[in-house]
């Protein structure tokens, strides 16, 4: 198998430390709102990564962490903690919030058939860890104490900016231009391994400590339950662009240098959902959720065909027409694949489903190359070979894919969806009344391109959600 490294910013051939055993760490959820499907893109890829890895034989032990303590709203060490933030948004606990905001990540997740890891940790429920290792830093001198925090001193890190290939001079000059500094570091870019409580007073999560009561830093959390659940050698790493720097760049450092060599060998990112404005976010535009999309008609699977389409290393550009695009064909390919189904026939032709295998396990090996495992399904339909055939190998590679090919389900319309569709009824058939046909036309139309299919009956106007 080859990956790209964002380590050595080239691919290379992926060599697990203890033969077909993958050791993968995947960066969980900040829980302080909903995921976005930007954030969710990022596990989509991890999904396939987790089980392309398990197509190829390997045995995989997956661990994420959900940060419920720590995380800064700038990714560093200024701003406002995102938990306490979403704890005042809706004036609530931060462990209110970190419950509602974790089962609501996890039922995202389920609609879009990404697979829960194996080991799943609270980032609050391993201080002792944390504290373990900040002990072991400052002790040989990679960390220090300054005004009752603990910073972790970059100067002492070997390769710092080899992962990120960041200029180190250039962003010191604009830590001093744009961030306000905390004149308590030795440097702009060392970071907190444990804070006191005065950062913070109203900090809902707070733990004693040798240094005094307080709470930990976002990074630390990371390093602390990747080695304490996955051991001392991790194979990958996996999260999304944004956390290249300085969050995975600090959780070399502080791993290292604890552990003494060299911890992480693949570092696998996801790059970014875009939309027309660019980076996708929770605190501008629209707020795309899974449940926004559901509400308007959206099967979550055409979601996830959609990400499959594009490579995870390409950023891709979110639009509702490149979404409809995308449902459309989804759901052809689910009727093609329903009449394979129903016309079930012949023996099992086992040399073409290894033949076919065998061009699935290639695009996988090729950097996990989505479209070319698409192109490998779109390549059985047309084959010229009996059906049950194709039912074997479709059902292979939906394995990986997760797109629910062969399974037929019950539909359950959500009430926002039902109200939604029945105002465009209702709206329909006013310019129906006032002979404006035009506008009747595009709201059936424009239901259509959601699967929603109205019919004018002598009862009224009904509809079918396909």
């Amino acid at each position: 198998m080859r990956l790209y490294n964002t380590l050595t910013k080239k691919i290379e051939e992926f060599t697990p430390y203890n033969k077909n055993e993958v050791t993968l760490y995947t960066c969980g959820p900040t829980v302080y709102h909903f995921a976005h499907i930007g954030n969710l893109r990022t596990y989509i890829f991890e999904d396939i990564l987790e089980k392309g890895l398990e197509y190829l034989g390997y045995n995989v032990k997956r661990c994420m962490n959900i940060t419920d303590v720590g995380h800064m709203s700038s990714d560093a060490d200024t701003g406002e903690d995102k938990m306490l933030k979403g704890a005042k948004r809706e004036h609530k606990t931060v462990y209110e919030i970190a419950d509602f905001y974790t089962k609501a990540f996890f039922d995202d997740s389920a609609k879009l058939n990404i697979r829960k890891p194996a080991i799943i940790k609270k980032a609050s429920d391993q201080i002792d860890m944390y504290i373990k290792m900040i002990e072991k830093l400052l002790k040989e001198d990679y960390a220090y104490i300054s005004n009752g925090n603990v910073y972790f001193d970059i100067s002492k890190a070997k390769d710092y900016y080899q992962l990120s290939g960041k200029n180190p001079d250039e962003l010191i000059i604009g830590a001093r231009e744009d961030v306000e500094l905390d004149k308590y570091k030795r440097n702009p870019y060392d970071f907190g391994l444990w804070f006191t409580v005065s950062k913070f007073e109203n900090q809902d999560m707070r733990w004693d400590s040798p240094w005094g009561i307080g709470y930990p830093g976002w990074h630390i959390e990371c390093s602390g339950i990747s080695i304490k659940y996955l051991g001392e050698y991790l194979d990958i790493h996996c999260g999304g662009v944004d956390n290249i720097f300085p969050h995975h760049t600090n959780e070399i450092a502080q791993s290292e240098a604890y552990l003494g060599h060299k911890w992480c060998n693949y570092w696998l990112h996801g790059e970014h959902l875009n939309d027309a404005t660019g980076k996708m976010s929770k605190s501008k535009g629209e707020f795309l959720t899974v449940s926004l999309l559901e509400n308007k008609g959206y099967d979550p699977l055409a979601y996830r065909f959609f990400c499959l389409q594009s490579h995870y290393r390409n950023q891709l550009v979110f639009s509702y027409d490149a979404l409809d695009i995308a449902s459309n064909t989804y759901t052809k390919l689910k009727n093609k694949v329903k009449n394979i189904k129903e016309n079930a026939n012949g023996e099992i032709n086992k040399e073409i489903v290894n033949n076919y295998q065998n061009k699935f396990k290639e695009a996988i090996e090729n950097d996990l190359n989505t479209s070319l495992m698409l192109t490998c399904l779109y390549d059985i339909l047309k084959e010229d070979v009996n059906n049950n055939t194709k039912l074997e190998i479709i059902k292979s590679f939906d394995n990986v894919l997760s797109l629910d090919l062969l399974e037929e389900k019950e539909k359950t319309i959500d009430e926002e969806l039902v109200k939604y569709i029945e105002e465009q009824i209702a709206k329909r058939n006013l310019a129906k009344q006032n002979k404006d046909y035009e506008t009747a036309d595009k709201i059936r139309k424009e239901l259509e391109e959601k699967n929603i299919i109205i019919k004018d009956t002598r009862e009224g106007t009904i509809y079918e959600v396909r």
